[in-house]
């Protein structure tokens, strides 16, 4: 499905998978078929954000089923005429977020050595305002 898209003209200057692949195996099926199809990445990007940041981002977010915005109870809290009709989703429970973290420690982290390895991984410092990491991550890409 994917080496289906990516041969798409609209991705004949470049594409982006985000959150695939996973977990090695992924990895390694993903570079023989980009192989197959004589495509080739230019950069992995790893987004470094500490474990802690991570669980304090998605237990505090909250989303308005009235109009799909979402919020943080700290970095951006709704108005206080919506709070009452905020959903709190239940995988962004401790519980859930530290499952996942697991997870990506477990199943996901590996992958990285295996681009290591090709010498197109790009790491980006995650921590801070979006539009400074959107230009930490512009930068990276661009070099």
């Amino acid at each position: 499905m994917i080496l289906e898209r990516i041969t798409k003209p609209d991705c004949a200057k470049g594409f982006m998978l985000d959150g695939f692949p996973r977990t090695r195996p992924q990895a390694e099926a993903l570079d023989a078929a980009l192989r197959t199809a004589a495509v080739e990445l230019d950069a992995v990007l790893v987004i470094e954000v500490p474990d802690g940041l991570l669980e304090e981002r998605a237990v505090g977010r909250r989303s308005d089923p009235a109009t799909g915005a979402i919020y943080h109870l700290t970095y951006n809290p709704p108005p206080p005429e919506i709070a009452d009709r905020l959903i709190h989703r239940k995988d962004d429970t401790i519980e859930a977020v530290t499952t996942r973290i697991q997870k990506y420690h477990a199943e996901t982290a590996p992958v990285i050595p295996f681009y290591m390895a090709k010498g197109i991984v790009k790491r980006v410092d995650g921590v801070g305002d979006p539009d400074l990491i959107t230009q930490r991550i512009t930068a990276v890409l661009g070099s």
